[in-house]
């Protein structure tokens, strides 16, 4: 009987039948010194986000204890050469789920791009069509399922709310917490072939480790680390309790480093030296196949996917470039003795990183390894000798004039031209071009770029500044971003939070231009785009502000359909905004803004205990949240609505919880000065305005909310001289101009 004869017979078999098949399966591999295939085999995804090898103790540190990761490695392969092909989440879990590089499935950055499952070899879908139930869940906010890579799991878990004014990357939740959510699916499939991702957010910044390790390591990044060993060693038990862990492959990585200021980047996206792309990588098989082994032939991240495929007796798709890492492991070798590699000569593999064009205006960077040496391709090309030089220090690129040129002219064919996010499909397009924005951002400037690495510590000020808006202080944010603006003129985080930073203090015609500034350089990128779309509201230029929502549809629809509820709302059509509220609480995405933003409709729809309902939904979700999490406009909008309901002390306490949480909120001020007014407490409402006056002197918005409350308190005159001190602080904003002629 032929070997897919047998395949057939116990694909189609059902229980006993499977666990003998699976069973002769090893025998034969261990029989004939080959490993084989396990049909059907449960396969475990571990991905531990920006974990550095050499901060591992099976991979020699010394200074952070990993148990869970250590009996793995004990269990398993470990390949002590392993590299990522690019140094963002996103990207890099797509190339790991197609065996494709960046440049070939599409996505370059973590924002800005959707991924199309149905057009790439995508793994999950091929397993699936294999017979495999597909599960997966993520902690961080960037690997969200409306980015796409949720298409192709039966079960996806990546719930996690953006946090407001902090960077994308901290959008997180702690690993345990998203491994307690994905074990009812994980009990459910056991007995079934299944495909089960989890990926876990710790290391990443901020370094938060959970006790007792942060009380343990001094570094808290190792904390971190061993915060989520912690969780490894969760799943471990778990899949041992269900009789899965000794017929499963269980495969265990990185998606790439940390900078951590070896090279003068403190996080990652920027740099391509080693700290950035070398990451750990664990293949455990079947019944303790190879166990020990230790691999030192240079392995790549596209590896996983192809031999996953393989070692289950399904077939690779050609267009997959990975390599067989059970090829890659060679002969067995003892744990502790001298690794060995098949003889197959030396072999390239390319790593690139286009987050500096596209955030910084800074020339992309590219990076081939062979063997021991690396190079790494930009404005000032450096080559290294990985084995002589792991850390990096000596450019040998007088040197080994040869070997440069070699690997110079081998990077080139890898190096795909960067196609902007914007440019998708041809009703964008149309969109980007009436505006003025499509297709700038993937050309670069007259003349050559910056080199990311003389830069790098431009980093350093943008995450001071990002800070500053996390801490609500936009009276520095807002000269810090204009500071580096004029340093990089065309780095669009600069001008996006420059953007928002003005929005937020109410002066939106120059918040307007900067984001206009922003959507150039980036060419119209969605998330750009959509904060277009608020200061365009907020000025009331109704229909450009729709069209800018608009753009943002595909890649963050959630939000996209909250601005177009609110423009509808603006536009008094219900109706409209019934249906895009609706359409946002129904995407895979965020769901407090939704609620918040349906929560509006019903109150404009004269619904109101029905909004109140859908805020106490939101305050519920939100104190669900293990940590302090905070969402502007959720208590705002509670007190509001409780306040038409006459429950003037429920209202003030949500008025003031807002303030407390946000207190650049001009309108909770307005709204709880006027509450006390009706209730007679006039020296309460006057305090109440100062207040908000006091902690945003440099906000218009702020004076022209309490003339507005001073007018609806009956305090003309009041309200009169504080107009008057306000223009004359603020000469050229409309909105107080707006009030002096209304």
């Amino acid at each position: 009987m032929t070997g897919r004869a047998r395949s057939t017979r116990r694909t189609a078999a059902a229980g006993l039948i499977l666990g003998l098949g699976l069973a002769f399966a090893c025998h034969r591999a261990h029989e004939g010194g080959e490993v084989g295939t396990f049909p059907r085999a449960p396969i475990v995804l571990i991905s531990i986000d920006t974990l550095r090898s050499d901060h591992l103790p099976a991979y020699g540190y010394g200074k952070v204890a990993t148990p869970a990761i250590d009996a793995l490695a004990k269990d398993g392969i470990l390949y002590e050469r392993a590299y990522s092909q690019i140094p963002l989440t996103l990207p890099s879990h797509l190339s790991i789920l197609t065996g494709l590089l960046p440049g070939e499935h599409g996505v370059r950055d973590n924002v800005g791009y959707r991924f199309h499952a149905e057009r790439f070899p995508f793994l999950p879908r091929l397993l699936h069509q294999g017979g495999y139930r597909t599960g997966a869940a993520v902690s961080a906010y960037v690997l969200r399922a409306e980015t796409g890579i949720a298409d192709g799991f039966d079960f996806y878990e990546g719930k996690i709310e953006l946090r407001m004014s902090e960077s994308i990357g901290r959008s997180q939740r702690p690993g345990a917490e998203t491994l307690a959510l994905a074990r009812p699916w994980v009990e459910k499939v056991a007995s079934e072939p299944f495909f089960f991702f989890l990926h876990l957010y710790e290391p990443h910044t901020p370094y938060e480790p959970a006790e007792p390790f942060a009380s343990r390591y001094a570094n808290p990044y190792d904390g971190e680390i061993a915060t989520a060993d912690r969780v490894v060693g969760d799943l471990v038990a778990d899949l041992k309790r269900l009789d899965i862990y000794d017929r499963a492959i269980v495969v265990l990585l990185s998606d790439h480093g940390e900078g951590l200021m070896d090279h003068g980047e403190q996080e990652h996206g920027i740099l391509l030296y080693r700290e950035a792309i070398q990451v750990p990588l664990i293949l455990k098989l079947p019944g303790g196949r190879l166990a020990g082994t230790r691999a030192a032939s240079p392995a790549a991240l596209i590896d996983v996917a192809p031999t996953l495929l393989s070692l289950v007796g399904l077939k690779p798709p050609p267009s997959q470039r990975g390599a067989s890492l059970v090829a890659l492991a060679g002969p067995r070798q003892p744990s502790g003795s001298p690794s060995s590699s098949p003889s197959t000569g030396p072999r390239d593999i390319y790593a690139e990183t286009f987050y500096p064009r596209l955030h910084m205006g800074w020339n992309e960077l590219s990076s081939l390894v062979r063997d021991r040496l690396h190079l790494i391709q930009g404005p000032d090309p450096e080559l290294y000798d990985l084995a002589s030089d792991p850390a990096e220090r000596r450019n040998l690129r007088a040197d080994e004039r040869r070997a440069f040129a070699s690997l110079r002219d081998a990077v080139k064919p890898y190096q795909t031209p960067l196609q902007a996010p914007a440019q998708v499909d041809e009703e964008t397009a149309k969109k980007l071009a009436s505006l003025g924005y499509l297709g700038t951002a993937a050309a670069p400037s007259s003349g050559p770029l910056p080199d990311p690495k003389v830069h790098v510590h431009t980093v350093r000020d943008f995450a001071e500044a990002l800070q500053m808006v996390s801490r609500q202080d936009y009276a520095h944010a807002v000269p810090a971003f204009e500071g580096l603006v004029k340093e990089n003129p065309r780095m669009v985080d600069a001008w996006e939070n420059l953007g928002e930073a003005l929005q937020r203090v109410g002066r939106y015609q120059e918040a307007y231009a900067a984001l206009q500034k922003a959507m150039a350089t980036s060419g119209g990128v969605g998330h750009v785009a959509l904060a277009m779309a608020s200061v365009l509201l907020d000025m009331g230029r109704l229909d450009e502000a729709q069209t800018n929502a608009e753009l943002g549809l595909e890649t963050g629809p959630a939000s996209a359909h909250s601005l177009l509820a609110q423009i509808a709302l603006a536009r008094h059509d219900t109706a409209r905004a019934e249906r895009e509220a609706t359409a946002a609480l129904a995407s895979r995405g965020s769901r407090l803004g939704p609620l918040i933003t349906l929560a509006q409709v019903r109150r404009e729809q004269g619904r109101l205990d029905d909004a109140l309902a859908l805020t106490r939904q939101g305050e519920r979700e939100l104190g669900g949240m293990k940590e302090n999490h905070k969402f502007a406009g959720l208590f705002f909008i509670q007190g509001d609505l409780l306040a038409r309901l006459g429950k003037n002390a429920d209202a003030e306490a949500s008025f003031r919880r807002e303030i407390a949480d946000f207190p650049g909120d001009a309108k909770a001020y307005s709204r709880l000065a006027v509450l006390y007014a009706s209730e007679d407490r006039p020296q309460e409402a006057v305090a109440t305005l100062k207040s908000m006056v006091d902690a945003n002197p440099q906000s218009p918005i702020a004076y022209a909310e309490a003339v507005r409350a001073l007018r609806v308190m009956g305090d003309p005159r009041s309200a009169a001289a504080l107009l008057r001190d306000a223009m004359r602080r603020f000469p050229g904003d409309g909105s107080l101009r707006a009030l002096a002629s209304g």
